[in-house]
């Protein structure tokens, strides 16, 4: 199973559905990170590599998306 953000994501999900189940993720947001990470909407969250998680994690971490485990914006 695999853990992003401190959360398990569902491995019988597409991985655009599955990384909602994070805090702050939403279906739009969930499209951006696999669109930058070059992942396909389709592919269930249990055929992803361990490279591919990589890149995931490391894309919430950005300050792009700061509700999902990246830098909190200050306001």
């Amino acid at each position: 199973m695999a853990r992003i953000a401190g959360i398990n994501i569902p491995p019988n999900k597409h991985a655009e559905i599955g990384l909602t189940a994070i805090y702050g993720i939403g279906r739009s947001t969930a499209q951006k990170i696999c669109d930058a990470t070059g992942i396909p909407y389709s592919r269930k969250v249990k055929d992803l590599s361990d490279a591919e998680l990589e890149k995931i994690r490391e894309e919430i971490a950005s300050d792009e998306f700061p509700d999902a485990g990246g830098k909190a914006a200050s306001a």
